[in-house]
C-alpha cells in the first residue's frame, strides 16, 4: 500500500500554538509529514534556521510521523525530490486563501501529480502568526497559549 507523505512549509518564525495545531491534524490525515523550513534570505528573521529546526525537532516530538527539514528555492522542486504526494497549507482568512490559491494553482501548473491541501485552523488560533507573536514579544507582551513553553522561554531570551 502506498505511502502518503504531505510537506508543511513555512519559515516558522517561530513555531506557533496554530501550527502545531496544523501539525497533529496533518500527522493524523498523512503517513508520513515534513515539516519544512523555508531558508528565505530576504526575510530578517528573530530565530535562525537551525533554532527553528532545534525548536520544531522538540516541540514535534509527540507526532512519530512528523520529520523536520530544510529548503530552499521552489517547494514543488523539494517536494519532488522528497517524493511528496501532497502539500499541507493552514488558512486563516480570506486574505490567506487568495495568496494560498494563487500559489497551488502555480504548483500544480509545474508538477500536476502533487495535491495542495488546504486546512483551516482552530477556531482558538484563527487570529495566530508568527509575525503577531514577533510584534507581542519584541513589546513585552503575553505569549501564554500562543507559543509551547520552549519557544516562549526562547523569545524572551531573544528580545529581552
Amino acid at each position: 500500500m502506498k505511502q502518503v507523505l504531505a510537506i508543511y512549509p513555512g519559515s516558522f518564525d517561530p513555531v506557533t500554538n496554530g501550527h502545531l495545531d496544523l501539525i497533529e491534524r496533518g500527522s493524523k490525515l498523512f503517513d508520513r509529514l515534513v515539516v519544512a523550513v523555508l531558508q528565505n534570505l530576504e526575510k530578517d528573521p528573530l530565530f535562525s534556521v537551525p533554532e527553528r529546526v532545534e525548536m520544531l525537532r522538540e516541540v514535534t516530538r509527540p507526532w512519530a510521523n512528523v520529520e523536520v527539514d530544510v529548503f530552499d528555492g521552489l517547494l514543488v522542486e523539494y517536494a519532488r525530490r522528497r517524493k511528496a504526494q501532497a502539500l499541507l497549507r493552514g488558512i486563516r482568512a480570506i486574505s490567506d486563501y487568495e495568496y494560498e490559491l494563487q500559489m497551488a494553482m502555480m504548483n500544480r501548473k509545474m508538477e500536476p501529480n502533487i495535491e495542495t491541501v488546504f486546512m483551516m485552523p482552530s477556531v482558538k488560533y484563527s487570529y495566530l502568526s508568527s509575525r503577531l507573536v514577533r510584534e507581542v514579544a519584541r513589546l513585552h507582551g503575553p505569549l501564554k497559549d500562543l507559543v509551547p513553553p520552549l519557544v516562549e522561554e526562547r523569545i524572551r531570551a531573544k528580545v529581552t
